[in-house]
């Protein structure tokens, strides 16, 4: 379906551009977005790499599992019917970790093993748990202390200061994942 949307919209676009006589301008403006998006891509691409590696220092060096301590009285709270001794509750922890720490790129395969973990525990016969639904809705919402793939887009866009906007997404991730918390606790009930 989205691919049909971007096909339409691009060809809506050439045929405006044709009829109001900016072909001209619109090839332009494709080749400056298109050559804007490769630098974009190669300036993020450093930042991931930055910080993956610095989160597989972390790892092992022991950082990720000190803070993994921190987060297991809220994943017993969270995940009620996951021991977090489980391979579901291990990666479900060090998912969010992963998450709190900026690393989304990190935290998608452990994303993807707890909700495998998660799916044996409960049989094929069953479709989402309350425990799938809230990680999946924590996982969308999650909160960053370090919200690296922002900064690194604001830096490779040219900001005089990339980091300044860590305070409002602090604010509003701590909204976002109280809201999924009651929302995820109240539906599935």
């Amino acid at each position: 379906m989205l691919n049909m949307l971007w096909s339409f919209m691009i060809i809506f676009s050439i045929i405006v551009s044709f009829f109001t006589g900016r072909t001209a301008e619109t090839v332009n403006g494709a080749m400056e977005g298109a050559s804007e998006a490769v630098t974009m891509c190669i300036g993020l691409l450093g930042m991931m790499c930055m910080w993956n590696g610095l989160m597989k220092i972390a790892e092992l060096s022991g950082i990720t599992e000190k803070v993994a301590v921190i987060v297991k009285p809220v994943f017993k709270l969270l995940f009620k019917n996951i021991s977090a001794e489980s391979a579901a509750g291990k990666a479900i922890i060090m998912n969010i970790t992963a998450n709190l720490l900026g690393m989304g790129n990190a935290a998608t395969p452990l994303g993807l093993k707890a909700m495998r973990e998660m799916k044996k525990e409960c049989g094929k016969e069953c479709s989402a748990t309350k425990e799938m639904i809230m990680f999946t809705a924590l996982n969308t919402a999650s909160f960053q202390l370090i919200p690296s793939t922002l900064i690194g887009m604001r830096m490779a866009a040219g900001s005089a200061n990339a980091s300044e906007i860590i305070i409002p997404i602090w604010c509003a991730s701590a909204c976002s994942v109280a809201t999924v918390i009651i929302c995820a606790k109240l539906g599935s009930k």
